[in-house]
């Protein structure tokens, strides 16, 4: 599922492809959301937030369209008279007269008043999104401590959208393994410079995965390594999917654990003294 990185970037395309142009069509390819085919004639698109992995396209007619690309969604933006070649099917398509925006897959669409916006059964529960800047390390620790964090596994806290929004299987492993800490481990056994940390690779990694593309590895380390002919796949990751292979750091083999209902990749070697402390 694409992460809070990936959700800020695909806005940042449609926000560039669209907005301010008046638009020509809003077409749904659900059923339920035909009823609005109409309702965004000669309107304009504002600005295209997220909240965590959701995506709000605002318009200047009070209405706004709530997607979720869930497991499999994808935008495209791409000249209004021009078809892309896929084989996905088309559920949103937002026309100006020059450009698309096009969603495919995806099937979590509504539109949305402002009022509603905030009543929304997935965003009302959403805690702070990891790309604000509004969010502090301080604000992360205190929430890290709080009587509902806590003594949360960090394997399944990481990935709650209602402590952090936009955090997902790749970044929790990344943050995990950055910080030395294991998926066992709750915030309730963290002295003040490890919950410190935590908070700071929090904000760190997924900035440096939006600002990179998605890379949360050491930055250095992967363009070296593409420029000698890894993949962006390869080079990307520091443990996400690496399961079998060294440890770019210490040479352990990475390892694969479950937590939170997903696959949590990590190194035995780097983050065996966070073994260590669970265990006590």
């Amino acid at each position: 599922m694409p992460e809070g990185p990936e959700i800020r970037r695909a806005a940042d395309q449609v926000e560039q492809a669209i907005a301010g142009q008046p638009v020509v069509e809003v077409a749904f390819g659900l059923q339920r959301l035909q009823r609005w085919r109409g309702a965004f004639s000669d309107s304009r698109v504002q600005r295209v937030e997220t909240r965590g992995k959701a995506m709000l396209t605002r318009f200047d007619n009070g209405l706004s369209i709530y997607s979720h690309n869930q497991l499999y969604g994808r935008w495209i933006c791409h000249a209004a008279d021009e078809t892309p070649d896929t084989r996905r099917q088309l559920r949103l398509a937002i026309r100006t007269g020059e450009r698309q925006a096009s969603l495919y897959s995806a099937s979590d669409i509504d539109v949305l008043t402002d009022a509603e916006i905030e009543r929304h059964p997935f965003l009302r529960k959403l805690g702070p999104d990891v790309l604000s800047d509004d969010l502090s390390a301080g604000q992360l620790v205190a929430r890290l401590l709080s009587a509902r964090f806590r003594n949360r596994q960090l394997g399944s806290l990481l990935t709650d959208q209602s402590f952090v929004a936009g955090l997902g299987n790749y970044l929790r492993c990344e943050i995990l393994f950055s910080c030395a800490l294991l998926p066992a481990v709750r915030p309730v056994a963290l002295d003040t410079a490890a919950l410190r940390g935590l908070a700071a690779e929090i904000l760190r990694l997924p900035r440096q995965s939006y600002a990179s593309g998605g890379i949360t590895n050491d930055l250095d380390f992967a363009r070296r390594s593409m420029a000698q002919g890894a993949s962006f796949e390869q080079a990307r990751f520091q443990v996400f999917r690496r399961e079998g292979l060294p440890c770019y750091r210490c040479g352990a083999i990475i390892q694969k654990q479950a937590a939170g209902g997903q696959a949590c990749f990590f190194c035995p070697g780097c983050q065996f003294q966070a073994i260590v402390a669970s265990a006590q």
